[in-house]
């Protein structure tokens, strides 16, 4: 099929080009002068870009596909280059094109074939965002107010095709034990070290009561950890990071309260706007994947659906597993089989 075959050479093309989160630039403009290239009026803003299908008419529901074009910065362990997209075995290696590079061409050729139907009973926005690594203002929050209100989102990121209709939030907590800084030598220090060690302790042992059927239980972990500035000074201060996923039981300020209230140490949240996600499971799109028997699973890891306020699903072609790791890669058949699961997916939707 001539699609597949181009979307694979589009996805080396975008693997080539580095795009790391806050520098996708170079990425945007090639992508928008490719868009531009096939005959589309795309939109941007930023690093973020978007177009409409054909049929656009007011007082049709509103129905996004969505995948982001940043990539995290290369980790050690590549045994290639991270930029050169490498075809071996039937499969393709390059940073981002697991995620979410795959689900990214995956969408756009959708977006090709529908485009120009008259009759799909919803509009069709396709949109191609910034800085979802890294949940930054400026990436797909940036563009909502610019576009249609939106009825449903498809974001597309790498579940194995498996529909996910719940996904976990995400705090960052900056935790600081306090104690008085002095020499190594004495005795009856007050050690910031020492001092954290029941919190840490705690967030090690502590079972968050409310466990959810989609997501599990809500999990702390403790990250990071900092003190001291040589071999024989007592700290005075012991930072260390936790990483909360939050299930749907619980919103964020819920959690950051009751940590609050349960350790010594002082407790600052970085933000509190990635809260838990989901979509009602007798939503239509949800009956659809039902129908089609896609599996329903929650989500551990983020995505730009926490930074939206309207119906999504999280679904697309590509292994999580593989996101993040060296030597990334998709196997080639997985574009086929997005766009096929994709088109199946929206074919006679009714989303009014």
């Amino acid at each position: 099929m001539k699609k597949i075959r181009d979307a694979l050479e589009l996805l080396k093309e975008l693997i080539a080009i580095p795009s790391e989160s806050k520098r996708e630039g170079a990425l945007a403009d090639f992508l928008f002068n490719y868009i531009k290239g096939k005959g589309f009026d795309p939109f941007r803003k930023g690093n973020n870009i978007w177009v409409k299908n054909k049929h656009f008419a007011p007082g049709l529901p509103v129905l996004l596909l969505n995948s982001h074009i940043d990539t995290i910065k290369p980790c050690d362990g590549w045994t290639i280059d991270p930029y050169k997209p490498l075809i071996k075995n039937d499969k393709l290696y390059g940073l981002g094109s697991n995620d979410a590079g795959i689900s990214l061409v995956c969408l756009f050729f959708v977006f090709q074939i529908l485009h120009n139907k008259n009759n799909l009973g919803f509009n069709l926005i396709f949109s191609a965002t910034a800085e979802e690594e890294v949940s930054g203002e400026n990436g797909i929050q940036s563009i909502i107010p610019e576009v249609e209100n939106i009825d449903l989102g498809i974001i597309g990121e790498p579940t194995s095709m498996k529909m996910a209709v719940a996904e976990k939030g995400l705090i960052v907590l900056d935790c600081y034990s306090k104690g008085n800084q002095g020499h190594a030598g004495h005795s009856g220090q007050d050690n910031a070290i020492a001092n954290c060690l029941e919190d840490l302790q705690w967030f090690n042992d502590y079972k968050f009561e409310k466990e959810s059927s989609l997501l599990g239980q809500t999990k702390a972990t403790i990250t990071q950890i900092n003190a001291g500035t040589q071999h024989n000074v007592v700290p005075d201060t012991c930072h260390f990071v936790v990483d909360i996923r939050v299930n749907d039981q619980y919103t964020n300020e819920e959690i950051v309260d009751f940590i609050k209230r349960s350790v010594k140490s002082e407790v600052k949240e970085r933000s509190l706007r990635l809260n838990s996600s989901s979509i009602p499971l007798d939503h239509p799109a949800v009956k659809k994947g039902k129908e089609l028997g896609l599996d329903m699973v929650g989500s551990n890891t983020l995505s730009d659906q926490a930074l939206l306020d309207f119906p999504t699903i999280k679904i697309g072609p590509g292994d999580s597993v593989r996101s993040h790791t060296a030597d990334e890669y998709i196997k080639t058949e997985e574009i086929g089989h997005g766009i096929k699961m994709y088109l199946d997916l929206l074919d006679g939707l009714n989303l009014k």
